[in-house]
């Protein structure tokens, strides 16, 4: 495995994702900014955001394996919501939890939470980009 996921001492422990990683793989891997579409193009959970982070999730666990990686390879991750507050955080995490639930694994790599004003499409409310190192 080339990602080692790691919580130093001194800072907080985090439930959703550990604060450094240590790559040692030879090939980055970059996922685009992953949005909730089906394959076909239809946005899942219109206003919904809990549903909506399980389908970006899904949708990079997809891109990821589509080039030989999966969630354990990742060494960062990105999320960008629309019109974040932190009351939209229990959303957040139930999108996260129903996706790894999915996924059978827990996506904890280090993560920054951005708000944005608008995505590419108002029907959509999170984005979520990966950068992933494999041998």
């Amino acid at each position: 495995m080339a990602i080692t996921l790691v919580n130093p001492k001194g800072l907080p422990e985090i439930d959703a994702y550990r604060q450094v990683s240590i790559a040692t793989g030879s090939k980055l891997v970059f996922v685009a900014g992953q949005v909730a579409w089906q394959a076909d193009g239809v946005t899942v959970g219109e206003g919904d955001l809990a549903a909506q982070v399980e389908q970006c999730y899904v949708n990079v666990a997809t891109a990821l394996a589509g080039v030989g990686a999966s969630f354990d390879d990742v060494a960062k991750l990105t999320v960008y919501v629309v019109d974040w507050t932190p009351d939209k955080m229990p959303l957040l995490m139930e999108g996260i939890t129903r996706a790894a639930a999915k996924l059978g694994t827990a996506p904890v790599p280090p993560a920054s939470l951005l708000g944005v004003a608008a995505l590419d499409i108002p029907e959509h409310l999170v984005e979520i980009e990966a950068t992933a190192v494999i041998d």
